[in-house]
């Protein structure tokens, strides 16, 4: 095998094709025991899945792989990803495995690995795992299926969610729509709401393998903010595929991303004094507003790179409770160490019962800049202070933006593109100051270069 099999959050691609196709999936299966246990014959492992409809071919292969090492395999089914994470941590696996692609069309899918603490695994255990599958012939070609058999564990995560509202004010009869994103929340989202005596609306929920995250769910909330309109909703919920992050849709039918949801929950677990270090996790992406709105409150913004493996880094580096991103991702280090879209939810919920306020009136008290994103296709990624031109424009803009917006380039980490983005008081502006440094950029490369995206 070539190249990288792990990338930014597990393995990801086609079902059927590398690296998912069966032999190489028989291979991960057995490099993950070889990697995390000293005697394969004493481990055990939890594998939970979306609803694809390439998910349980690849759990069969996986389990083939794991098994031909003489470890065994408990499987929970369509389960979230965080119930996986907390499930492995709370009853003593010695890893847990995740088959989805999250956010991703359902021809796509992959593969996430929790350690036996529930958190994802490191850059060095991963660089293991690559090696072994790099060198290992099939461990499982030959080898029959055996039956799988599941195990329902969602009991446990629902009274591990419960949890999240002990000690808070009881939550009023809300009016709910829920957006399960036809993915792994549709079976256990709905059972949680109602458990709370709350009015519940359902959208995406009804998972045929191929519609997960099909004009529903965390990235489309168009679907969710009309039925929020329709149904006279108090609040919508979108949760993405795996149910690890979700945006929300408050009453006005507006949507509240990541950044909103950081800024309401720190202002919460300030007032209740759990807000330790206080101090926030987001990423670079996180628009300029939420850090100057933390600021007036006393609380720190802690910036890191894009993505929730190093946003969860950072909060324990630095022993900080709360982090997470403008997509939805949100960790509370009191409830896991990876995002938990659901959770959230309660969290959102708990600050509205601490407070008596609407959503949108909680969201409104952070005030967004202006953002422009431009992306351009490179045909390669030069280090653009090489580049007199585009150095100057990153300067000039720079020079312009200084205490009162922020400018930030960077290449993609898995396309050949070049990613600028400004935020600033005036969006006209902005925006000149964006097309200047791509159109630097593009004239560097000359025609090799395709238009902005």
């Amino acid at each position: 095998m070539m190249g990288t099999l792990f990338g930014t959050d597990g393995i990801r691609g086609i079902a059927g094709e590398p690296p998912l196709d069966d032999d190489t999936v028989e291979r991960i299966g057995a490099a993950l025991v070889e990697t995390i246990a000293a005697e394969p014959a004493l481990a055990r492992l939890l594998v939970g899945r979306d609803t694809r409809e390439s998910g349980p071919l690849i759990e069969r292969a996986l389990v083939r792989g794991i098994r031909a090492t003489g470890a065994s395999v408990v499987s929970t089914g369509v389960l979230p990803t965080p119930a996986v994470a907390y499930l492995t941590s709370r009853l003593g696996f010695s890893a847990g495995i995740v088959i989805s692609a999250s956010h991703n069309p359902f021809e796509d899918n992959g593969i996430k690995v929790f350690a036996a603490d529930g958190v994802k695994l490191d850059d060095e255990v991963e660089a293991a795992v690559e090696a072994i599958v790099a060198r290992s012939a099939s461990p499982g070609a030959l080898q029959p299926d055996s039956p799988i058999h599941i195990t329902d564990y969602r009991g446990e995560y629902v009274e591990h969610l419960l949890r999240i509202l002990e000690g808070s004010r009881p939550v009023r009869r809300l009016r709910v729509a829920l957006d399960c994103a036809n993915g792994a929340t549709t079976n256990v989202a709905p059972r949680v709401f109602e458990t709370l005596g709350l009015d519940v609306r359902v959208i995406g929920a009804e998972p045929d393998g191929r519609n997960i995250n099909r004009a529903c769910g965390s990235t489309a909330p168009e679907a969710l903010a009309a039925a929020v309109l329709e149904g006279g909703c108090d609040l919508g919920v979108a949760y993405d595929g795996d149910g690890d992050r979700t945006v929300f849709v408050d009453e006005t039918g507006a949507v509240v991303d990541g950044d909103a949801v950081l800024y309401l929950c720190a202002r919460r677990l300030q007032a209740e004094g759990t807000l330790s270090g206080q101090a926030v996790v987001a990423t670079v992406m996180s628009n300029i507003g939420l850090e100057l709105a933390l600021h007036k409150q006393g609380i720190e913004l802690v910036r890191c790179p894009v993505g929730d493996r190093h946003v969860m880094h950072e909060m324990r580096r630095r022993g900080i409770a709360l982090g997470g991103e403008q997509s939805g991702h949100v960790i509370f280090a009191s409830d896991l160490w990876t995002g938990d879209g659901i959770g959230t939810s309660l969290h959102v919920l708990r600050t509205m019962a601490a407070t008596g306020r609407s959503l949108h009136a909680l969201a409104s008290e952070l005030v967004t800049y202006p953002q422009v994103l431009l992306n351009l296709r490179v045909p390669r990624k030069v280090d653009l202070a090489t580049v007199p031109e585009a150095a100057a424009a990153i300067a000039r803009a720079e020079v312009a933006l200084t205490g009162r917006g922020r400018l930030l380039v960077r290449y993609s980490g898995t396309e050949p593109l070049l990613r600028v983005m400004l935020e600033g008081e005036d969006r006209d502006e902005i925006q000149q100051l964006a097309e200047s440094i791509v159109n630097a950029v593009r004239a560097h490369f000359g025609e090799a270069a395709p238009a902005c995206l």
